[in-house]
């Protein structure tokens, strides 16, 4: 047999190395059996040769023994609370304040979840934990250090070769959902009460005398923050949480950074659209200034830094049951499940449906019909599953199996190789039909008057309209046979259709549910080729060379244009008189006529598309980055990193007074 202390050395680096393959990077490489194993082990040899004992060890996570109290700690860096706001207006005036007080630099932005947990502080000298100790009142927390042992996320050790004298970790303990179920059911067989949510049991857990109470909770921590520090490398908070994952750390996911403040804002709203896909709830988002040089010189007020805000929406949650789970086929084939609820009043309205999203939804939270469920909705999104309360499963319900053929048209169902969707192949599936032929009639797109979900669905199931081409063969005759379709409204339907056939390029590429091509796809397509016919002539590469367009998107729009059923819709529509150019806009003065132009920040008179559009119309070219062939770099508040690099290649700046100048017009905002 090899040393003792060598091989009890190995054991825990290897099971420290899984921890973090496991809590930090999400890549676990053995079964929770093989891991059970190695610290069976380790605890052997431990046993064994008790004076090889550290308590740095893995297998010390767990006293033995409760502590007689909480002890309080004094925070080497004050841990302030954060502004917060749950408005986007008052989240880009913060925005402008800020880049008020760092006047002419650029500034870099960062996203981040805020957990709804427990803010907690974790500090490390050479290495080592020395203890964990909640916020308390921002500079004297309470020693929590016997349970933060327990967190398998947090290291006991740093690893790697460039650890920080001193390192002063903030962070969120938090629990997830799913292990708020198990839990639950725990308590049932015990036959103690459950608990109400995450946070609650979270608040509780840390705060226990007892670690080994902690310890059966299966706590987690995400690290979001820098206190005192000597020794550490990073300059920017993003280059802080790639040095914490490199020490063993797990940073909170779905952090990101930003150039451009208009972007990091998209960026919130893209991540509460996505809110659904995490097992653990989060109470808003937090926006930084990404340098630490400049949050120096930003510093804080007596509450709060001022290089930071809390981004929050309310949240509403409430309790019913699954009645069943329904499937509905979409415009492009794509299978959505939908829960259907015991109404329940949520956010002061009535629910009885929610999005389940999709199969790997279903098969993440495990719910079955009959279930008691939480549904919460968030900001403006739809209300969805938080989890299941499992505790109350009375009997053993059935898994929910997804359907392997189409409920409408009972085509075997295929799961797309690229997106997280199962969809119906059948393009003549009449659910497909249905809502093709409603979107094409939207507002968005051809807008047809009066054409709504009632009438779509009659239209579509007598057989009148199958393509859209039907819809311009519609005639008196034909719809004087629905419900209440009388002449009055008969006449006006059709000429609203007829009316339909000029709205030009743009609103045609949308109407027709192109994979990946909504409004702004459309008009950057119709803007660039100014015809159906040239866009059916480019090729992958040419489509992929535009701006804004990628590989996917191009792919899917020359798929369809290079496809027999897409040509045949072309020719039909085409031969009933529908317009497939773009439109002509009113001549416009030349006035950038061969100038490329790139727009930052965010500008007080027009959006960013309508800049691009008025670029366009006066022959400049609208561009995404700066280079050395660009002419004029057009500058709102709050630009990033594009008006820095316009500054170093001294490219002409302009305000949107200087713009318009330019323009040689009185340029106004567009409606």
């Amino acid at each position: 047999m090899s040393n003792p202390a060598e091989e009890i050395a190995r054991l825990r680096a290897e099971i420290a190395r899984h921890d973090r393959q496991y809590y930090v990077e999400a890549a676990p490489e053995i079964s929770d059996q093989q891991y059970d194993r190695l610290m069976a082990e380790l605890k052997r040899l431990e046993a064994e040769h008790p004076e090889l004992i550290d308590s740095d060890s893995p297998t010390q996570r767990v006293g033995d023994r409760p502590v007689e109290g909480l002890r309080p700690i004094e925070h080497r860096a004050a841990m302030l609370s954060i502004e917060n706001t749950y408005s986007e207006a008052e989240l880009r005036s913060w925005a402008a304040r800020t880049a008020k007080l760092l006047a002419g630099e650029s500034i870099e932005w960062v996203v981040e979840l805020k957990v709804d947990g427990v803010a907690l502080s974790l500090l490390y000298e050479e290495g080592r934990l020395v203890y964990g100790a909640t916020r308390g009142d921002g500079r004297v927390g309470d020693d929590v250090t016997h349970n933060v042992r327990t967190i398998r996320d947090i290291p006991l050790r740093l690893q790697g070769d460039s650890v920080p004298r001193l390192l002063e970790v903030r962070g969120e303990v938090f629990m997830t959902n799913r292990d708020l179920e198990d839990l639950n059911q725990s308590q049932q067989a015990a036959g103690e009460p459950a608990f109400a949510n995450c946070r609650n049991v979270t608040a509780g857990s840390i705060r226990q005398l007892d670690p080994r109470i902690a310890a059966s909770r299966r706590l987690r921590f995400f690290c979001h923050g820098v206190g005192a520090a000597e020794g550490l490398r990073a300059t920017t908070h993003m280059e802080f949480l790639d040095q914490a994952r490199r020490l063993g750390l797990p940073p909170t996911p779905w952090a990101a950074g930003f150039n451009d403040f208009d972007e990091a804002v998209a960026y919130c709203n893209q991540v509460i659209e996505r809110l659904h896909e995490l097992d653990f709830e989060i109470d808003g988002l937090v926006l930084k200034v990404n340098r630490f040089d400049q949050r120096e010189r930003l510093g804080a007020t007596s509450k709060s830094p001022r290089w930071v805000i809390a981004y929050k929406f309310e949240k509403y949650e409430a309790t019913t049951k699954l009645r069943a789970i329904s499937v509905q086929v979409g415009k492009t084939g794509a299978l959505t499940p939908v829960a259907e609820l015991e109404p329940v009043e949520l956010a002061g309205t009535i629910v009885s449906r929610a999005s389940l999203h999709n199969a790997d939804e279903i098969e993440r939270l495990d719910v079955r019909e009959g279930d008691v469920v939480v549904v919460e909705k968030a900001g403006k999104i739809i209300p969805h599953i938080v989890r299941v309360e499992k505790h109350l499963r009375k009997a053993e319900l059935p898994k929910y199996r997804f359907p392997e053929r189409c409920p409408e048209c009972s085509s075997p169902t295929v799961r797309d190789q690229v997106e997280v969707v199962i969809r119906c192949p059948n393009p003549d599936c009449p659910a497909q039909v249905r809502e093709r032929i409603r979107f094409f009639a939207g507002r968005n797109a051809m807008d047809i008057e009066g054409l709504g979900e009632k009438l779509v669905e009659q239209l579509t199931t007598s057989g009148l309209v199958r393509s859209y081409g039907d819809l311009y063969r519609l005639t008196a005759e034909k719809l004087c046979g629905l419900e209440r379709m009388g002449d009055k409204s008969a006449d006006n339907l059709l000429k609203a259709i007829e009316e339909s056939k000029n709205r030009g390029l743009a609103r045609l590429l949308t109407a027709l549910s192109i994979r990946h091509v909504g409004s702004r796809t459309a008009a950057v397509l119709a803007e660039r080729f100014g015809s159906i016919d040239a866009i059916m002539k480019a090729d992958v590469a040419s489509l992929s060379e535009v701006p804004e367009i990628g590989p996917v998107i191009a792919q899917s729009v020359c798929d369809f244009f290079h496809g027999d059923r897409g040509r045949a819709i072309i020719d039909d529509l085409r031969s009933l008189g529908v317009r497939t150019t773009a439109d002509s806009p009113p001549p416009a003065p030349q006035s950038l006529a061969g100038k490329t132009i790139v727009v930052t920040g965010t500008l007080q008179r027009y959006t960013r598309d309508q800049i691009e559009e008025l670029i366009a119309r006066h022959g400049g070219r609208a561009a995404s980055s700066v280079s050395s062939k660009t002419d004029f770099v057009v500058a709102g508040a709050n630009a990033g990193s594009k008006l820095e690099k316009a500054r170093q290649l001294n490219i002409p700046v302009l305000d949107e007074a200087d713009f318009e100048r330019l323009l040689g017009e009185a340029a106004s905002r567009r409606d």
